[in-house]
């Protein structure tokens, strides 16, 4: 590994990382450390070891922007089998239970994942990363512990069936297609469903394709999305105010308000709520402005370097 360099020296931005199956999350961030030979590393929202597709990080000064990327909708592509349940609801846990879905048809596997539209309060997996008492739930049931979760509003927008099959007479694999708020849970999905049915079910494949404006389709692996912003261009990087002007509404700032703002003074509201993203005259990010009042305020800011 090449010597540790100065985070100043790597340019900030944002890498679009198409995340392989068997790889954490931590694993992706870990790589793209080496990869740059910096520290400030992180990402916009996990994605189970298991799954597939797009991982957004922030690098340098970009991690600033994670907060607000992670919060966007997302979109999936997965694969539910329904016949079983595992301990994790999805392919890498222990099968629990069994049940025939020969008598299932397709109108009735239709109808239980139509039901799994809309808002939801969805209880999520008890090997989920979510917090029990400041430690995770996984670690809690790991260890041993019999682990409750509260359910939590999400919303599914949409649930598309693409395809309906048998891989056994007793399984039944649907393809499916969800665009989700944050936080849903599309093992909790097949889970949900495949009880609804009687017949149990977990997922067995899952893709994120898209979060908020970022498609997988512009990213790459993440030595070359890492590559890429070295060079300064190319597959899986966007540049700082790249990315921010795609995350947020732009509001054109003079050298002045610029250099007002990098001293943390207010300037005139830009009389629309929710942040934007100010960018001088050269296109560089400012900062995050939220209007309050008759004047806009530093939310986030992204000093000169």
């Amino acid at each position: 590994m090449s010597p540790r360099r100065p985070d100043a020296d790597v340019p900030p931005g944002l890498l679009l990382v198409d995340k392989p199956g068997g790889m954490t999350s931590h694993d992706v961030v870990a790589r793209a450390r080496r990869v740059l030979s910096v520290r400030k590393v992180g990402h916009a929202g996990t994605l189970d070891p298991m799954a597939t597709g797009l991982l957004v990080l922030g690098v340098g000064a970009a991690t600033r922007l994670l907060g607000y990327v992670g919060g966007h909708d997302k979109t999936y592509e997965a694969t539910i089998r329904f016949g079983q349940s595992t301990v994790t609801d999805d392919r890498e846990g222990d099968v629990v239970t069994t049940a025939s879905t020969a008598h299932l048809d397709d109108a009735a596997v239709r109808d239980a994942l139509a039901a799994q539209t809309g808002p939801l309060q969805q209880v999520p997996s008890a090997v989920s990363a979510v917090k029990v008492e400041g430690r995770r739930s996984y670690d809690r049931v790991r260890a041993g512990e019999a682990v409750e979760l509260a359910p939590r509003p999400v919303t599914v927008h949409r649930l598309d069936v693409h395809g309906i099959r048998r891989p056994e007479p007793d399984l039944l694999d649907v393809d499916v297609t969800v665009s989700c708020t944050a936080g849903t849970y599309i093992r909790a999905i097949a889970r949900d469903a495949g009880a609804a049915l009687g017949v149990g079910g977990h997922l067995t494949a899952l893709r994120r394709t898209a979060s908020g404006p970022f498609s997988v389709e512009l990213a790459a692996p993440v030595e070359e999305a890492g590559a890429a912003l070295v060079a300064g261009g190319g597959d899986g990087f966007l540049p700082l105010a790249q990315a921010a002007t795609l995350v947020f509404p732009t509001r054109a700032v003079t050298d002045e308000e610029s250099r007002a703002l990098g001293y943390g003074q207010r300037i005139p509201a830009t009389g629309a709520p929710g942040p934007h993203a100010a960018v001088d005259p050269e296109g560089r990010l400012v900062a995050l402005l939220e209007d309050s009042g008759s004047t806009a305020r530093v939310a986030v800011g992204f000093p000169a370097t």
